[in-house]
């Protein structure tokens, strides 16, 4: 992903934010020139094993997540294979009208991660528990962040018979990419007036826009 200097995260913590708050990635693979790439929406969390603070990069950071075998995306991941993962966060539309001069031009003020990094399947016989252990993980992260603290202790046996068709991974994070583009371009007095008319809006991605822009040293 390109990011122009002036739109790069502020620290390697806001990207470690937008990861948690947006959970839904977009797992893309290279695939054959017949087919093109792959492409899938899935929920992904932080490994709760991981222990340590974050690198500013995020390098060597580690991600669980789940997709359907029957998926022919999953066919084409292979063990110690490049994917990228992508993350949105809070994005909305500017008006030229915030901006109080003319000539102007529109534009979507937007933040995004993207990760590169390697991908283990857990996709053997022997290693049903642990792909289990992933989709309970998911659900104790889901449940604390977004949900309301759901038992899941008499639905385990119905995990068991939907395992089969889950295909549970790791990700090894190399590298990441944060783009914010938050109006860092516009005099202070512009980006202010943006802010300013997203917090007024009823859409809570205009809303969590501004929150961001706030934010900016």
């Amino acid at each position: 992903m390109f990011v122009p200097p002036f739109y790069k995260e502020p620290s390697g913590s806001w990207m470690v934010d937008l990861i948690r708050n947006n959970p839904l990635a977009l797992l893309v693979h290279n695939g054959t020139d017949a087919a093109g790439p792959f492409a899938t929406h899935l929920p992904v969390i932080p490994d709760p094993e991981m222990t340590g603070d974050w690198a500013e990069d995020l390098s060597g950071a580690v991600l669980l997540g789940h997709m359907n075998r029957n998926n022919p995306h999953w066919a084409v991941v292979e063990k110690g294979g490049t994917g990228l993962l992508t993350f949105t966060g809070p994005h909305g539309y500017v008006s030229p009208t915030v901006y109080g001069k003319t000539p102007a031009a529109p534009t979507w003020n937007f933040t995004s991660v993207h990760l590169r990094g390697t991908i283990e399947k857990i996709d053997s016989p022997k290693s049903s528990e642990e792909s289990l252990e992933v989709v309970k993980a998911t659900v104790r992260a889901f449940e604390a962040d977004f949900g309301d603290r759901w038992d899941m202790t008499e639905s385990i046996d119905y995990f068991r018979q939907i395992l089969p068709e889950v295909g549970a991974f790791r990700f090894t994070v190399g590298g990441a990419d944060g783009m914010f583009k938050l109006s860092q371009e516009q005099r202070p007095e512009v980006r202010e007036r943006v802010r300013v008319s997203f917090s007024d809006r009823d859409c809570a991605r205009h809303r969590a826009t501004a929150s961001l822009m706030a934010q900016l040293p």
